[in-house]
């Protein structure tokens, strides 16, 4: 069985290493969509895999840490991309959720994704 919910945050970044013909070597900002999937066998008693509220507090978490900051400024995350992104999420997750199995970071306005799977 796999569960999935999904939050939204917007960030600043830029990508330093790109050639300077590319706009994202400049300061810039997205709308972006994580979304976290976890599997694991429904619990005989609860009926759940997870209890999406202890979901709902970890991506509450990432998104006090993620929301209108300068994502090049978070430790782990200097360069931002979205595979990095994925990642990084993925480990901040992984240790509270062992049955994490994927991560999807998206950008909507500009049609592109990265999946994880963890």
């Amino acid at each position: 069985m796999r569960i999935v919910k999904s939050m939204n945050f917007d960030a600043a970044h830029y990508l330093d290493n790109a050639v300077d013909a590319r706009p994202y070597a400049r300061l810039h900002g997205h709308s972006f969509t994580l979304e976290v999937a976890i599997e694991g066998e429904a619990d005989a008693e609860t009926g759940w895999v997870v209890d999406f509220g202890d979901l709902d507090d970890a991506l509450k978490d990432l998104h006090e840490t993620l929301d209108h900051r300068l994502l090049n400024e978070i430790e782990g995350l200097e360069r931002p991309t979205l595979e990095n992104i994925c990642q990084w999420a993925a480990e901040k997750l992984k240790a509270r959720f062992p049955g994490l199995a994927q991560v999807r970071v998206s950008r909507p306005s500009n049609g592109e994704t990265c999946i994880y799977d963890v």
